[in-house]
């Protein structure tokens, strides 16, 4: 039977403590399973830990929803955190789910953030979809998304993680497109403010920051990074593609438990 929180169907394990809740945030066409082998790890290393997975809308168990904007997205998550009584969390955000999570941490209270290899530098992904706007949304779609699903690097993960995933895949054209749509629509410069603004939020708040990139982000990246927000942590696991978190899942559960020291 799917458990609804909010809107969102999820899984709610362990018993609340002084640690922080977790709150673990697939990435775009995946559902919550693919958090399996770090809560798996994560049992041993941090037992008992509450955490809270959801389906982010459209995925796994979780209704469609009419758009899908990053801010709508961030209270939907905050209304299942509200419903279930948890403390202010610890939100781990994989790929898109890392804009989400930045923008729950800047509006509502939140322990920190886990941003799982997702840039914040948005401009240069706002141009490249916008280019590709055409193909994305007529007959090319297909053709488009083998090369992003191509660029992820699922082929170096244990064979394990590569079938985890392709049973937990939604590639869908409304799905990515919805998710897309703000970066495909909108001016460039609007969106990039936007999400300045949300990280000012955050660093404002300074709410506790990590950033785990599966490939070298690039000296430039990393500079800008240090300047919009100078809280963040920086780990990079090379050769772990966009899944870093099961690329390593045993030294993502350390990453994850010790969010526990956290307030």
């Amino acid at each position: 039977m799917t458990t609804l929180f909010g809107d969102l169907a999820g899984d709610l394990t362990g018993e609340p403590g002084r640690r922080p809740p977790l709150v673990l945030l697939h990435g775009l066409t995946f559902d919550r399973t693919s958090w399996h082998p770090v809560l798996a790890e994560l049992a041993t290393l941090d037992p008992g830990r509450q955490v809270l997975a959801l389906d982010l809308p459209g995925h796994g168990e979780s209704p469609a929803w009419p758009s899908y904007n990053m801010e709508s997205l961030a209270e939907g998550v905050h209304r299942a955190v509200e419903e279930t009584g948890l403390r202010p969390p610890a939100l781990a955000g994989h790929s898109v789910a890392g804009v989400i999570a930045t923008i729950y941490a800047g509006r509502h209270p939140a322990a920190g953030v886990v941003n799982v290899d997702q840039p914040l530098q948005v401009a240069p992904f706002a141009r490249l979809v916008q280019s590709l706007a055409g193909p994305l949304r007529g007959p090319g779609f297909a053709q488009v998304w083998a090369q992003f699903e191509a660029s992820m690097g699922i082929g170096r993960l244990p064979q394990a993680a590569q079938d985890l995933l392709q049973s937990a895949r939604y590639v869908r054209q409304d799905l990515v497109t919805g998710y897309w749509r703000d970066a495909i629509d909108r001016p460039v410069e609007e969106l990039a403010r936007q999400v300045s603004d949300g990280m000012a939020a955050v660093r404002d708040a300074k709410v506790p920051y990590v950033y785990v990139a599966g490939h070298d982000a690039g000296q430039d990246y990393l500079g800008w990074l240090n300047r919009e927000l100078p809280q963040a942590e920086v780990t990079v696991w090379p050769g772990s593609g966009h899944f870093p978190h099961l690329a390593r899942p045993g030294r993502f559960a350390e990453l994850l438990a010790a969010t526990a020291r956290w307030a």
